[in-house]
């Protein structure tokens, strides 16, 4: 059984891998070629699931009997911003990049003359299967700031301290940021559906 991973971003790529090290994963790139999908879900688990079908609809009826595909629609909710970026997290930005992502974060919260906020991250997995379409999700809690931290991690990492942490995201050691990240926890539940799925592939 093999996993494809709905998204081209290498991050994320690396961060599933180090996470699903007992499964084989590839972008969805290596095995046709990279299109467009339209994410007009309303949550996070609706946009992960239209991404997961797009690309498991794509596929050959040869890959669709041994493959699952695996997307993630992840983000932050800023309690100050009354939950924004939330699904726009990627796109928060009219350059949708996470420079200017984090730019406009912190103008945004400037705005308001704060210099933190509670915030939360969410991270939907979705996994796309010939049995059918499964989800996860999870949280992790913490605040935002407005002064960047740290050169590791990606996305608003730089900006993000988790709850009883004195460090942002981006200034932990990938293992560190792992054992506690929302991607991490929702993973912990897709495995257990990852693993029913990989009987039913043996079947």
């Amino acid at each position: 059984m093999k996993i494809i991973l709905a998204s081209s971003n290498t991050h994320k790529l690396k961060e599933f891998k180090e996470l699903l090290n007992e499964y084989e994963i590839i972008a969805f790139n290596e095995v046709m070629t990279p299109f467009g999908i339209e994410e007009n879900g309303k949550s996070f688990k609706e946009n992960a699931n239209i991404k997961s079908k797009a690309v498991f609809e794509k596929l050959s009826i040869k890959e669709q009997e041994r493959s699952i595909v695996l997307s993630d629609d992840s983000g932050i909710c800023v309690e100050a911003l009354n939950g924004a970026p939330g699904i726009y997290s990627a796109r928060y930005s009219s350059e949708a990049n996470d420079k200017s992502n984090r730019l406009k974060l912190t103008e945004e919260l400037e705005k308001l003359k704060l210099k933190e906020s509670l915030a939360h991250y969410v991270c939907a997995l979705s996994l796309s299967s010939k049995f059918g379409t499964f989800s996860a999700s999870a949280k992790m809690y913490g605040r935002v700031i407005t002064e960047e931290r740290g050169e590791n991690g990606f996305g608003y990492d730089s900006l993000f301290i988790p709850l009883h942490y004195d460090k942002t995201l981006a200034q932990l050691s990938d293992m560190e940021k792992n054992a506690i990240s929302h991607r991490f926890k929702a993973l912990k539940l897709a495995k257990i559906l990852l693993k029913t799925l990989k009987k039913a592939y043996q079947c």
